[in-house]
């Protein structure tokens, strides 16, 4: 755990705390870069490629935001993936998320993307990665952002097809630095995936799951035990089994949690029953996150911000969940520790 700096938390009242939480350097860790596609977007690149869209205009996109599950969500989420067809494609979506989430404070984002989501559709693999990796160095040489990319495979398919794609995508080994899991949770075990995880960290990847957001804490514990995961992505239903809260805390495993998605998909009712305090507040190594904010209606500021004043919690918790993210980052120790005194400056300032 990073220790917590000599500060006067206390000078940092209500409004210089949110002012402080828009604009202090973080860490985004559980961003996928399709679900940064804003409607606008959406609709310029069906233009561009003549792809047929079911709505007429971005209040008709905006309007099918009303989500019942995670599984609502995802039918929505590939169909607008769809009009992504080409580099230029790749290359705008993720550069129009870069000067976002720079306007937002973050410096460092480790992105998810989903290859599966469009090889099935015909798009090349070298498209996907001449796109995002333009976007990247861009991003990284103008707006000072460091960016990684994880290669997430698709649960609801095989693991068969999670091995091809992992093999594929061979060749773009440089540019991508984890594994991942995502797409629907509940009937998909983290157990379906032992083998192309144990692959992953042959090759030397870094290994993060989606678990425990709609699937139970057992699906956690799959995830640590059977693929031998690094980060939880999500994990808000560790805060149903005791044993396994204090294992999480015990390991500094962190949880990169994701608060307006988890209102939009109904895994909460609201931010002021969100389970993020209790997660903090049981010494666990909670991250604050956007998940797929152009769909779930907040960016990681936005996260930040609403969830810290439902849960009224105050500018010492919102240093530890802005510490953990640049903990809980696959970063090099020089880098970190930069990161660090950046976030330690900022919240100095604000105290003085």
């Amino acid at each position: 755990m990073i220790p917590e700096p000599d500060l006067a938390f206390e000078r940092i009242g209500p409004q210089r705390l949110e002012e402080l939480l828009k604009r202090a350097p973080k860490a985004e860790l559980h961003l996928h870069i399709e679900g940064t596609l804003e409607p606008e977007m959406m609709l310029a690149l069906a233009r561009r490629h003549g792809v047929a869209l079911p709505y007429a205009d971005v209040q008709a996109v905006r309007a099918a935001y009303a989500f019942t599950s995670l599984q609502s969500f995802l039918d929505l989420y590939y169909a607008g993936a769809s009009v992504l067809r080409d580099a230029q494609d790749f290359y705008d979506l993720a550069w129009a998320y870069f000067q976002r989430a720079a306007a937002d404070g973050v410096v460092h984002a480790e992105c998810f993307f989903d290859p599966q989501t469009h090889t099935a559709r015909g798009v090349p693999l070298a498209a996907v990665f001449e796109g995002l990796v333009a976007a990247q160095r861009r991003a990284e040489a103008e707006l000072g952002l460091t960016v990684r990319w994880i290669l997430c495979v698709l649960r609801h398919l095989s693991e068969d097809e999670a091995l091809a794609t992992l093999e594929a995508a061979l060749p773009w080994r440089e540019h991508f630095i984890g594994l991942g899991l995502d797409s629907s949770e509940l009937g998909h075990p983290p157990a379906k995936f032992q083998r192309v995880f144990a692959r992953a960290r042959a090759l030397g990847l870094h290994v993060v799951a989606h678990a425990g957001e709609e699937g139970p804490p057992d699906y956690i514990r799959q995830a640590l035990d059977l693929l031998q995961v690094q980060r939880i992505d999500h994990g808000v239903q560790a805060v149903h089994d005791a044993a396994l809260l204090q294992r999480l805390a015990r390991q500094r495993v962190p949880l990169t949690v994701c608060p307006l998605s988890n209102v939009r998909l109904c895994v909460v009712p609201d931010l002021a029953s969100h389970p993020l305090r209790t997660l903090l507040e049981a010494g666990l190594c909670v991250t604050v996150n956007s998940d797929d904010p152009a769909y779930f209606g907040g960016y990681v500021a936005d996260n930040l911000v609403q969830t810290v004043q439902a849960l009224g919690l105050d500018a010492r918790a919102a240093w530890r969940l802005l510490a953990n993210g640049f903990e809980a980052a696959f970063l090099d120790e020089a880098t970190r520790a930069r990161r660090l005194a950046a976030l330690q400056q900022a919240f100095a300032a604000a105290a003085a």
